[in-house]
């Protein structure tokens, strides 16, 4: 009998970043957004940029040398307690663009420091609400 074939699940999201930013890279993602760095394989760690993960949501950094950040491709990032997570943002020092457009859902953008647009999302009722928006 065959196995069923069909995606699992999203292994990792990789975003690029210009060289040399990687310090930038690890203040935000670890200090802003709470992620842990993970190490790469020591092929890999030889091209620059550096991995991040929170439980199985993992986000790599790959140096690109012509980088220019896009302007509408992003991942979306589920989180939980969404007004906290946002709050935890503006208090590195990140500029928090709230967007109600998606029905059922709170979420936010923001950018990391080299200029990637990164979307945080809620199911409506799934966490703490306030009263901002």
């Amino acid at each position: 009998m065959t196995a069923p074939v069909g995606l699992a699940a999203v292994d990792h999201v990789q975003l690029a970043a210009p060289p040399g930013s990687e310090d930038a890279l690890r203040a935000f993602y670890t200090g802003a957004l709470g992620m842990t760095e993970i190490p790469k394989p020591p092929v890999l760690a030889a091209r620059g940029g550096c991995w991040f993960a929170s439980g199985p949501v993992q986000l790599h950094l790959g140096v690109e040398e012509d980088f220019r950040p896009a302007e509408k491709a992003h991942p979306g990032l589920r989180v939980t307690g969404i007004e906290a997570y946002a709050a935890r943002l503006e208090t590195h020092g990140v500029r928090v663009e709230w967007d109600g457009a998606l029905p059922g859902h709170r979420r936010f953008y923001a950018h990391d420091p080299v200029g990637n647009r990164l979307e945080f999302l809620e199911p409506e009722g799934a966490g703490t609400r306030s009263t901002t928006p």
